[in-house]
């Protein structure tokens, strides 16, 4: 019997990360994101310096030290004494969502910094978790006196009445006021891993289709659809990218997907038109 030996394909390997919701390391799977712009990017080595990182901040925090006191020199560690922050000057920089770029700029955007404070805090212990909140992503921490909520963008500690004030644009752009309100904890549900990262990639997404990358684009949909087979959107959406690259049979064959799967009829009557339009290119 031949055996295999060859390493795996970057999409190879981002699958097998990404295919057990029960061991989903996300993490991991987020850091392997970069392979598609750094090729010799050694993931193991980015593992490897984050407990470095994790070592040294346990050596800081006595063997009994409590869930708080964890937080707190968690919180001194990432943000004051290492330094890492939201990008301001260059918020749209793709780098912000590679995380060995993050790791060595110490800039990012709310979902990579959380994604690596969220690293550090489990290795510290800490119960600590994602939230998908409206335009911004924020993470929490429970403990034994309550809920902590942390925009790692800033490392600002937020209040129930600052999460209120910062959901309220939200709230009024989608109708969600008055008879239609809800709770601001229904906004604070923990994020699951596959969620997490289908985030990052949509925001990856979006950066390369306001700068018309499509060939970027494409590689971050092919690892999307990998994450989630059932997104039929970015079916469409990379389909339309193929046709932007003159790639027709290739569009086609993403289109035809969509339209059998599309819940939408008017969207699914003008992909069925642009796909009219490909075939007679193609005849």
């Amino acid at each position: 019997m031949d055996l295999d030996f060859s390493a795996p394909t970057p999409l190879g390997y981002f699958a097998s990360l990404v295919s057990d919701d029960d061991a989903f390391p996300l993490f991991e799977a987020a850091v392997s994101v970069a392979q598609d712009e750094y090729p010799d990017l050694d993931v193991q080595q980015v593992l490897g310096d984050i407990d470095q990182m994790v070592a040294r901040l346990r050596r800081r925090c006595p063997d009994d030290a409590g869930p708080l006191q964890r937080l707190r020199a968690l919180n001194q560690f990432f943000f004051r004494d290492l330094g890492f922050g939201g990008n301001v000057n260059n918020y749209y920089d793709p780098d912000n969502s590679y995380l060995n770029a993050v790791l060595r700029t110490r800039r990012g955007i709310p979902i990579t910094l959380a994604v690596l404070w969220m690293e550090l805090a489990q290795g510290m212990g800490l119960k600590a978790k994602g939230i998908n909140f409206p335009g911004h992503f924020m993470v929490k921490v429970n403990l034994p006196n309550g809920q902590v909520v942390i925009d790692p963008f800033s490392g600002q500690s937020l209040s129930r009445d600052e999460l209120a004030e910062r959901l309220e644009p939200y709230k009024r752009r989608n109708g969600l006021v008055d008879d239609f309100d809800v709770p601001v904890g229904l906004y604070l549900q923990a994020a699951q891993p596959r969620d997490i990262l289908a985030r990052l990639l949509r925001n990856l997404k979006e950066i390369h289709r306001a700068q018309e990358d499509w060939l970027r684009l494409i590689a971050v949909q092919d690892r999307l659809l990998i994450l989630l087979p059932d997104a039929w959107t970015e079916y469409r959406d990379r389909g339309l990218a193929w046709a932007e690259l003159g790639e027709a049979r290739l569009a086609v064959a993403d289109l035809d997907i969509y339209v059998v799967h599309a819940d939408d009829p008017l969207d699914r009557e003008a992909i069925t038109q642009r796909l009219q339009e490909l075939r007679r290119a193609l005849n």
